[in-house]
């Protein structure tokens, strides 16, 4: 008989990893294994002696853990900011200026004739999105992949344009160029010169024909073109070419988001504050500025004194004189228990990791909420148990020091 295996190549490592259990120490302070009581109360201590504390990180916890770092961060006063800030903000503030077209995947698998990747490889950023999206039938496309054109939009060739029926190589840094050119061609302009970007009249042509003439056409951006010198504008452009096709047919464009909830981290603070990232709250009412409360850029100008790191993911990206105040400071640093940490923290806490070791709620990158069970039992605890002590310990303290003090006059 038949034996049904139910694992997953590209996770096996990772659960393995976790169902041995923690690789190191639960609760820490100075590299010392401690009690949670003890680390809970330390890190109290450094959050509410801080002038200026930082959160940052949040994407790769849950709803519930996001929601406590923004209660805390509401507590302090506190800059709180996610890893978006370093990856898709330039595509946040083009979402603000220009608007989005847009659906849920679900809709792409089951109408989608046309998919575009532009600066993005799933094959090896997002390996399950075209086995999903562009590969499965779908209600109006019952055939899945052969019913599809796939092109490919990207500065060189990747393993993911090996699999596309039009692949268009784009000079480095000229993709508002070429979104432009697209632009003029789809609103019927003749365009100016023989080649735009690095490509062919004809070529832009010929795609801005697909366009028009497909019946649902989905486009895929990602951090291909928000790397470049106006990444915002570049993004903007794309957006506003995502308009323009929705007068001749029905387009969408979607962000591919990296790994984790930062879908998630966007909404929760978007519901908490007002504003997805970049946020602080030192005057009692939520402030949004990106480049002046973005976590890279506190910490390079060394205005921030103490910090707390949900996930230690976002540092690899934040700039070296960044990194150097951050290991300067006393810092907070909540993490898998798997994780080797890029550097020693004052308090670290090893916690659960939602959708292993707890239940919980995240994001998918196209906005939709769904639940996580528990598939393996830990005793360590999650993200918003930890912050939900921290606030506890502050609370009691803030009491403590505001009781009036009984004695003889």
């Amino acid at each position: 008989m038949a034996t049904f295996d139910p694992g997953c190549l590209l996770a096996d490592k990772f659960f393995d990893r976790l169902r041995t259990g923690p690789a190191h120490d639960a609760t820490m302070i100075e590299g010392k294994a401690v009690s949670l009581k003890m680390a809970t109360a330390k890190a109290a201590e450094i959050l509410r002696t801080s002038r200026s504390p930082l959160i940052y990180g949040l994407s790769r916890s849950a709803t519930a853990g996001q929601r406590a770092a923004c209660h805390l961060a509401d507590m302090l006063g506190a800059n709180i900011d996610t890893t978006a800030s370093t990856c898709h903000a330039p595509s946040i503030l083009a979402l603000q200026q220009a608007g989005e077209s847009t659906s849920t995947l679900g809709e792409v698998r089951n109408r989608s004739d046309l998919v575009i990747y532009w600066g993005s490889n799933p094959v090896q950023s997002h390996p399950r999105h075209l086995e999903r999206f562009v590969d499965s039938p779908g209600l109006e496309i019952p055939g899945g992949r052969r019913q599809r054109t796939l092109v490919v939009i990207d500065v060189q060739e990747t393993a993911t344009s090996e699999l596309a029926d039009v692949f268009i190589r784009v000079e480095r840094d000229r993709d508002f160029d070429l979104i432009h050119a697209l632009r003029g061609a789809v609103s019927g302009l003749p365009l100016p010169h023989s080649s735009i970007a690095g490509v062919p009249a004809d070529t832009i042509g010929d795609l801005a024909s697909r366009m028009r003439s497909s019946r649902y056409g989905s486009v895929f951006f990602g951090l291909g073109i928000t790397h470049g010198s106006l990444p915002h504008l570049t993004v903007a452009n794309l957006l506003e070419l995502v308009t323009d096709l929705n007068h001749h047919t029905r387009f969408v464009a979607r962000r591919m988001r990296i790994p984790g909830d930062v879908t998630g981290a966007d909404s929760v603070l978007c519901w908490q504050t007002g504003y997805p990232f970049s946020v602080n709250l030192g005057r009692g009412f939520p402030r949004y500025n990106p480049g002046e409360f973005t976590a890279n850029d506190l910490l390079r100008r060394g205005e921030v004194d103490a910090a707390l790191l949900v996930g230690t993911e976002g540092v690899s990206k934040l700039d070296p004189s960044a990194v150097e105040h951050l290991t300067s400071i006393p810092t907070i640093v909540l993490d898998y228990p798997s994780v080797d940490l890029p550097f020693e923290p004052a308090v670290v806490f090893r916690t659960a990791v939602y959708g292993v070791h707890a239940p919980g709620s995240v994001y998918r990158m196209d906005e939709v909420p769904i639940p996580l069970r528990r598939a393996i039992r830990s005793d360590l605890p999650t993200d918003d148990e930890v912050l939900s002590h921290i606030i506890q310990r502050i609370d009691e303290r803030e009491f403590s020091d505001a009781a009036p003090q009984s004695g003889r006059s």
